[in-house]
């Protein structure tokens, strides 16, 4: 297979090292402005590194640079960390958990701003429970954002409060791939990031709900907007359970693989002893060459995420060997001077390869050793380094009107009628946790709020070896 270590060249000088990453950011462009689903990011990458083989000096180079990328650790570890949380998501969506409290919600007689504010409550609750602010909107916007219509929200309220929700866990949930990603290249245990975090998404949260309950009710209450069925099931409730049992575990420092089997297990179980599923709706062999389920479905719903991950990967591995990552290393070292430098220098870089990629874990993956080794040099602990950049990454990527997380909540809320529509544009400047985010980083890196939090098992976590954290 020739020299795995072997220098990757590019044509065109210089220039040429960047095509792969310019290739990919041109195909995620096409997506965004194509209206693309979620599946138009996820061949980007792969794309990306297909088209850019006549480029290289070197095919066998290219190809050990991208195999390289694919045998990093967390490569394994995301990827089974994802399709593991996808399986609670299904536990949880599929219960009814979400239509249940929108029919509590409406019992109680919540109307206008209130009901808005609850529903940026609940969707906090499943980005908790599923770690996807994606999935989150796509199983609670076609639910409650026409329940809100009626009862007095103003349209573009009620989607920023889902999508403000989504972000949450997003950015809290210990499943997510963000907080993954973030975790694993700082070498961060999972415990300690989310409890370190929750100094940062408290307060965004805190200020988000504020902001829905006073200036939601701006709309007029309409009937019969394609009202989904919001039956209520008490029984459902009891798949909290899942999202429970996993961050608990996680924050006894267990590792997330064996937390997210714990919770599904626990789901498993709840969902047959309360009558919720039945054997066969969660693992099924009807004949056929068929196999039917939950258990199934969640492999398979994850796989594009999955196959994302292999195009990310193996860029990384490419970006690696032909020397960018050393390029980009020099001038952030330049920007670094010192402690609160070097923390601005780490958002900004964050938010704009979010912005630009629209995909947070990217951005956090491709420079997360070159963040571990800038902060360390300037003593920035484990948590503090993963906490800038999950921020960052929500404060801003979610701010990007281009971005799945302002199209995919836009194109929901179209399925309800022109009148009640909203633009990618509006879900941005309505979704009061990033807005919320993004001031308090701003205040974080200026005043060093939050700097050493949980330094003495930051310590403790730095010494570990690579790898070994999650």
């Amino acid at each position: 297979m020739g020299n795995t270590d072997e220098k990757l060249e590019f044509r065109f000088g210089a220039v040429g090292k960047f095509i792969p990453i310019l290739l990919a950011v041109a195909f995620i462009a096409i997506a965004a402005v194509s209206s693309s689903n979620v599946s138009g990011y996820v061949v980007a990458f792969l794309m990306a590194l297909v088209l850019s083989v006549p480029f290289v000096k070197n095919e066998a180079a290219f190809g050990n640079a991208v195999m390289s990328g694919l045998t990093r650790p967390m490569f394994a570890v995301i990827s089974m960390a994802i399709i593991f949380a996808s399986l609670a998501g299904k536990l949880i969506s599929s219960s009814g958990l979400v239509q249940t409290a929108a029919a509590y919600i409406t019992r109680a007689g919540l109307t206008g701003g209130a009901f808005a504010a609850a529903s940026f409550l609940i969707a906090c609750v499943i980005s908790m429970s599923t770690g996807t602010s994606v999935g989150t909107n796509i199983i609670v916007i076609p639910i409650l954002f026409p329940v809100g219509i009626m009862v007095g929200a103003a349209p573009e309220f009620m989607v920023g409060a889902i999508v403000s929700g989504a972000a949450f866990g997003d950015n809290l949930a210990p499943i997510s791939d963000t907080t993954l990603a973030t975790a694993g290249t700082q070498q961060a245990d999972m415990g300690g990031t989310v409890r370190t975090r929750c100094r940062y998404s408290v307060p965004a949260a805190v200020f988000a709900f504020v902001m829905f309950l006073i200036f939601g009710g701006g709309g007029e209450k309409a009937e019969g907007v394609g009202l989904a069925e919001t039956a209520e099931n008490p029984v459902s409730l009891v798949m909290l359970l899942v999202p429970a049992v996993i961050i608990t575990l996680c924050l006894l420092r267990k590792h997330l693989i064996t937390a997210l089997s714990c919770g599904c297990i626990v789901g498993f179980a709840a969902g047959l002893l309360t009558g919720l599923y039945r054997p066969s709706d969660i693992l099924g062999f009807p004949g056929g060459f068929q196999v039917t389920g939950l258990f199934i479905d969640a492999v398979t719903s994850s796989m594009s995420t999955v196959a994302m991950l292999f195009g990310v990967f193996g860029m990384l591995g490419v970006l690696e060997r032909s020397g960018v990552f050393e390029a980009v290393g020099s001038i952030l070292g330049k920007l670094a001077k010192g402690t609160r430098s070097c923390e601005a220098t780490i958002v900004g870089s964050v938010a704009i390869l979010g912005m630009i990629t629209g995909v947070i874990a990217v951005g956090v993956i491709a420079i997360g050793d070159l963040v571990r080794e800038l902060g360390e040099k300037h003593g920035l602990n484990c948590y503090r380094r993963a906490n800038l950049m999950d921020c960052a990454g929500i404060g801003f990527c979610f701010l990007a009107p281009w971005t799945v997380h302002c199209v995919l909540p836009a194109q929901l809320s179209s399925q309800f009628g022109e009148a009640f529509a909203v633009i990618p544009t509006q879900v941005a400047f309505h979704n009061y946790y990033a807005i919320g985010m993004a001031c308090l980083l701003a205040i974080s890196v200026l005043t060093g709020y939050a700097r050493n939090a949980g330094a003495e098992s930051a310590r403790q976590a730095d010494a570990e070896p690579a790898g070994e954290a999650l």
